[in-house]
């Protein structure tokens, strides 16, 4: 099984900007939350655990390492998708018929950044991996590989990604049932509160 986390808040997700390769910290709340993640995960018995190589992602891991006694590992397929000149840009200024394009067409990219196609491609060549074992992996990474580990387990189109809601600091689960991935839990957050 794989338990996917989001990592907790930053300035740029509280400020509804989009957040690609930027790399800015976990906010005081961000903390807040990745330690009550790491509390929720404790006697979780995971074999391992995976982090972006992004400081927000491994903030987060590195909270949930102390507390299940783990070292975090990087794993660069699990890096957030790349916006491009759009890194960093407030997600409303993006126009709505680039949205429509952006969301009908998976091989979409923003200028100098990645496709969902290409994120989607990464990410379900990591999660096929990981759920040839019977190991309980823990893989702390961004909204967008998450959404398209959870198409992947899905067998969804690509563009499915865009019809879910993923919150910081949250937990989905994927694993294997009659030789085939499925969707196990999604968006958890109970621990939050």
């Amino acid at each position: 099984m794989i338990l996917l986390i989001r990592h907790g808040q930053t300035a740029a997700n509280r400020d509804a900007l989009l957040v690609g390769r930027i790399d800015p910290p976990l906010t005081e709340l961000g903390e807040a939350q990745a330690e009550r993640l790491g509390a929720r995960l404790q006697g979780s018995n995971p074999s391992f655990i995976l982090s972006s190589p992004l400081s927000r992602a491994r903030q987060t891991a590195d909270a949930i390492a102390v507390s299940t006694g783990l070292t975090v590992k990087t794993e660069d397929r699990l890096i957030e998708m790349n916006y491009g000149e759009w890194d960093g840009m407030p997600i409303a200024d993006v126009p709505i018929d680039v949205w429509r394009q952006w969301r009908s067409d998976p091989d979409f990219k923003p200028p100098g950044g990645e496709s969902l196609h290409d994120v989607s491609s990464r990410v379900g060549s990591l999660m096929g991996e990981l759920l040839l074992s019977d190991d309980l992996a823990i893989v702390v990474s961004h909204v967008s590989p998450i959404k398209a580990a959870l198409t992947w387990a899905l067998g969804a189109p690509d563009q499915m990604v865009w019809r879910m809601f993923i919150d910081v600091a949250s937990i989905s689960s994927i694993g294997m049932r009659q030789g085939a991935p499925c969707m196990l839990g999604f968006n958890e957050t109970a621990h939050l509160r």
